[in-house]
């Protein structure tokens, strides 16, 4: 039988992990999104909003971003501790984002315009790669090809459906075939990220199928 001092310790114990597993039913998958928008912003683009510091690969302590959340973030962020950021990582369905093997650091996976080396190798890309836009886009594109702007690179999917809904997102879908093989037989580098978006400087019009 369990001491009164115990029996006490017990029970705060599963208050404390009912509570949490409270905040993650109750929380709806747009509560979800807000805060992996938020987060992403964070890791690609503006880490100095809530007074952060990546490392050369875009690593940060979860503890230490969690924190600083509390802090400087907007208050619709709350809750957020580690379980509902668990549950951020996994039901994000662009896979935006990585934990470290021993589950104490957080990045970003792609699409920074912060400085950082991913440490990404080198990769022979399958012959046909595609990208997601939107209809408005394509004369640009016509022009210039794809090209990374801010970003560290273009991004590519390995697959009609994903970049169908990459290109969703910003307005009437137009999916473009990339002659990968050739691409890469010409010199492009390319890498693959840990969420599978392929990653190349830029891709010239001569490579793209419309």
């Amino acid at each position: 039988m369990l001491a009164r001092g115990e029996r006490r310790t017990t029970r705060t114990k599963i208050a404390f992990w009912e509570a949490m597993t409270f905040n993650i039913k109750n929380m709806d998958k747009n509560e979800l999104k807000n805060r992996s928008k938020f987060i992403s912003k964070v890791l690609r683009h503006n880490p100095e909003m809530i007074d952060i510091q990546l490392d050369p690969q875009g690593w940060v302590n979860i503890d230490i971003l969690l924190a600083k959340i509390a802090q400087k973030g907007p208050a619709y962020l709350q809750p957020l501790d580690r379980s509902i950021l668990a549950e951020v990582v996994a039901e994000n369905d662009k896979q935006r984002f990585a934990i470290s093997e021993d589950g104490t650091m957080i990045r970003a996976n792609q699409g920074h315009s912060v400085t950082i080396d991913l440490g990404y190798t080198a990769q022979q890309p399958p012959e046909q790669l595609f990208h997601g836009t939107a209809e408005k886009n394509i004369a640009s594109i016509q022009q210039s090809g794809l090209n990374k702007g801010e970003r560290h690179h273009v991004h590519l999917s390995a697959d009609r459906e994903t970049a169908s809904r990459v290109g969703g997102r910003h307005g009437v879908p137009k999916v473009l075939t990339i002659k990968a093989g050739e691409m890469h037989a010409a010199g492009f580098v390319f890498y693959c990220s840990e969420n599978g978006v392929w990653l190349t400087e830029e891709v010239p019009t001569h490579f793209i199928g419309f």
